[in-house]
C-alpha cells in the first residue's frame, strides 16, 4: 500500500530484544536507535497472581535493568492493543525511566466497550486521557533518528496497531509465528473478516520485513519463537499464507473461536489495560478492587 512504501526503510535496523513471559506467553520488546541511546518499550508486562489478588513487577523489573546497563533513554512505551491476557506495566516503567506511552486511537472504543462491561461509573473517562499519544492509521513518531509508523490493523480488537520501525514490524496480535496462525476474533468489536485484511495489509509490508510476535505458545511442542518475515507468513502461514481466501479464512476464525475459552486473566487485564496500565481507583479506605461481571464475556 502506497502510505506504506513511502515510510518502511529496510536499511534502517533497529536493535531488538526481546523479553519472553512463560506465565503469559508474551514477548515485550525494547527496540533501540543504533544511532543513539534512544529507544522504544513494547507490550511489557505486569506481573499477578490473581488469586491472591497481588501484583508484581518482576517482569518489568527485567526490562528497566536492562535499559539502565545499556544507559537507553525511554522515548515510548507502546501498547499495540488493549491486551486480553496480560496486564501492562507501562505507568510503571514511565515512573521509573520517563517516555510516553502510546496506543491506538480506537482506544476509546474499547473504553466504550468494556466501560458498560464492569460497570465503570463517570469518574471513568472514555476518551483515550489515560494515554500521552492516540496513534491514527498512518502516524508517524520518532525513536531517536529512527522514524516509527503506526498502522492500524483491528479484527483482533477495534484498537489493534502494527507498529513499523526501519525493518522491523511489531503486530501485537494480528499475527502469531506461521505455525500458529492468528489470533482471535470474536472478543467485543473484533470481526474475522476485517483481521483477514489486516493480516494482508502487514503482508503487504516488503518480504524481507522482520516480524515480532506478542505472543508465541510453542506449537506441537517446539521452543518458543518470535521472530519471523513477511515472506514466511505469506509462504507458510497455516491460517492466512498466500492462496487462502477472505471467505476460507473467516469460516476458519469463527469456527475455531467458538471453541475456545476465555483468556484465564481477561478480566483483570482489561480493566487495567484500558486504563493505560493503572489499576481502579482507591475507595474512601484506600483499597483497591477488581470487579468480575457475571455472564458479561
Amino acid at each position: 500500500m502506497r502510505e506504506i512504501a513511502t515510510c518502511v526503510d529496510l536499511t534502517m535496523k533497529p536493535e531488538v530484544t526481546a523479553f519472553f513471559d512463560p506465565c503469559t506467553n508474551t514477548i515485550s520488546y525494547a527496540v533501540r536507535d543504533p544511532a543513539s541511546e534512544s529507544c522504544a518499550i513494547i507490550d511489557s508486562v505486569m506481573d499477578i497472581n490473581y488469586a491472591a489478588g497481588r501484583i508484581g513487577y518482576e517482569s518489568a523489573d527485567r526490562i528497566i535493568s536492562f535499559i539502565e546497563e545499556h544507559k537507553l533513554k525511554v522515548e515510548w512505551l507502546i501498547e499495540t492493543h488493549v491486551h486480553a491476557d496480560h496486564l501492562s506495566a507501562a505507568p510503571y516503567i514511565q515512573k521509573k525511566l520517563g517516555g510516553k506511552i502510546g496506543i491506538g486511537e480506537n482506544i476509546r472504543l474499547v473504553q466504550e466497550t468494556f466501560g458498560k462491561v464492569f460497570n465503570e461509573g463517570t469518574e471513568f473517562q472514555r476518551d483515550g486521557s489515560q494515554f500521552d499519544r492516540l496513534f491514527k492509521d498512518g502516524d508517524t513518531y520518532s525513536i531517536g533518528t529512527m522514524t516509527a509508523l503506526a498502522l492500524h490493523t483491528p479484527g483482533h480488537t477495534p484498537a489493534c496497531m502494527t507498529h513499523v520501525i526501519g525493518n522491523a514490524a511489531f503486530v501485537g496480535d494480528t499475527l502469531f509465528m506461521p505455525d500458529g496462525g492468528s489470533a482471535r476474533a470474536d472478543f467485543p468489536g473484533g470481526d474475522a473478516r476485517t483481521l483477514f485484511r489486516s493480516i494482508r495489509r502487514v503482508l503487504s509490508l516488503p518480504d524481507a520485513m522482520r516480524l515480532f510476535m506478542c505472543h508465541d505458545y510453542g506449537p506441537n511442542g517446539r521452543d518458543i519463537r518470535w521472530e519471523t518475515t513477511v515472506a514466511e507468513e505469506k509462504a507458510h502461514n497455516i491460517h492466512a499464507r498466500d492462496g487462502i481466501s477472505e471467505d476460507e479464512f473467516a469460516a476458519m476464525r469463527q469456527a475455531r473461536d467458538k471453541t475456545l475459552d476465555m483468556p484465564r486473566l481477561i478480566i483483570p487485564s482489561l480493566q487495567v489495560n484500558m486504563r493505560g496500565g493503572e489499576l481502579p481507583p482507591p475507595d474512601e479506605s484506600g483499597r483497591r478492587f477488581l470487579k468480575v461481571p457475571i455472564n458479561a464475556l
